[in-house]
């Protein structure tokens, strides 16, 4: 177990091994963000959140009376 510990200790391994890492997870970012329908359309009504009055924002009935 000791060997396995100590291959993370060159840089010559873990510099790649961590870019190989940083990529799949940007990879897998992007696939849940732009797949599917329900986001698209989920993402699709954000882009008018600036543009909107807060009160329609509101989901709390007595936020809205404020």
């Amino acid at each position: 177990m000791i060997e396995w510990l100590t291959w993370f200790t060159s840089m010559e391994n873990t510099k790649p091994f961590v870019l190989v890492l940083f990529f799949i997870t940007f990879v897998g970012i992007i696939l849940y963000v732009y797949t599917g329908k329900n986001r698209s359309e989920r993402l699709e009504s954000y882009k008018n959140i600036p543009l909107t009055d807060e009160d329609e924002q509101s989901t709390h009935p007595e936020e809205a009376s404020k």
